[in-house]
């Protein structure tokens, strides 16, 4: 999830859907609700640890932090001289994952296809958009920081992506490099707010019509697969810490080499076969639907 979430466009949801901890991350999330803050503020420590799957959190953010300090550089300089090849892997990694999900709910009916079609037509628009300037007012950054995350929660939708659609990734970007944080304290509002209150939409989902939801969720990373596609254009770039020009927007292009056609053919097909990987040893990947907290 690290790794993927390194990446601009692909989401580390997506990891946890294909290893089986996709429900368990929702519920965990969940817990952090105002009885678990009563707990803390109580000091009722082990109440609140029996509440909230600590050790999974643990084990997941050490997970997450040692992805991220130990690939970032190596990620950031492969997306600037290998981009096709590393694009090509996650597209593969993003394709494996939707043919898995299509097997294990393959009873689709006609209600399925449309929920698919539907998610994938909406999903692959909204990854296309232009960019659009809101103003930079608390509020929509605020708003911005709970869609964010939104997205982040759902497999195949990056959270940094439709921060750039929102014309506020700059602006996020500018607050961490300027320890801005008033604005900073903001954004983080809006994740809060955002993923507590949509980590229950989906559950209940999840609970409720988990079939047409996993059907809905699969289609939302068809979709995305706009946003790993090999072959790209950049269409706008932005200044990073260090001063060094990187792309912002990228658009897709047809591929112009052949050679490049077969290797990042073979790196997706080696993405696709991580995922594979991830499935066979994650021996709960068929999760039973979550209960309620």
């Amino acid at each position: 999830m690290g790794a993927a979430d390194l990446v601009p466009g692909v989401s580390g949801g997506t990891i946890a859907f294909v290893s089986g901890i996709y429900d368990r991350l929702i519920n965990g999330i969940k817990s952090f609700d105002f009885g678990s803050l009563r707990l803390l503020l109580r000091g009722r420590f082990r109440e609140l640890f029996a509440r909230i799957p600590v050790l999974f959190f643990c084990a997941l953010g050490l997970g997450l932090l040692t992805a991220i300090f130990s690939l970032s550089r190596v990620l950031t300089g492969l997306m600037q001289t290998h981009p096709v090849q590393l694009w090509a892997f996650f597209f593969g990694l993003v394709l494996g994952s939707i043919l898995l999900l299509m097997k294990e709910t393959w009873r689709w009916r006609a209600a399925d296809w449309t929920a698919f079609i539907v998610a994938a037509a909406v999903t692959y628009w909204l990854v296309g958009h232009d960019v659009v300037q809101t103003p930079p007012t608390p509020i929509f950054l605020f708003l911005a920081g709970a869609i964010a995350i939104c997205a982040m929660i759902l497999p195949g939708i990056s959270g940094s992506y439709l921060l750039v659609i929102m014309g506020k990734y700059q602006q996020v970007l500018e607050a961490v490099n300027h320890r801005d944080f008033a604005s900073l304290a903001i954004f983080v509002s809006g994740i809060a707010v955002g993923i507590l209150t949509f980590v229950r939409v989906v559950s209940w989902l999840l609970r409720t019509w988990r079939h047409v939801t996993l059907v809905a969720l699969t289609g939302i990373m068809a979709g995305a697969l706009r946003t790993v596609w090999p072959w790209k254009e950049v269409v706008s770039t932005r200044l990073n810490s260090k001063g060094e020009l990187v792309p912002l927007l990228q658009v897709n292009i047809l591929p112009s080499n052949a050679g490049d056609i077969g290797l990042a053919l073979l790196l997706a097909l080696l993405g696709a076969g991580v995922v594979l990987l991830l499935s066979r040893l994650s021996p709960d990947h068929r999760d039973t639907p979550p209960k309620s907290a």
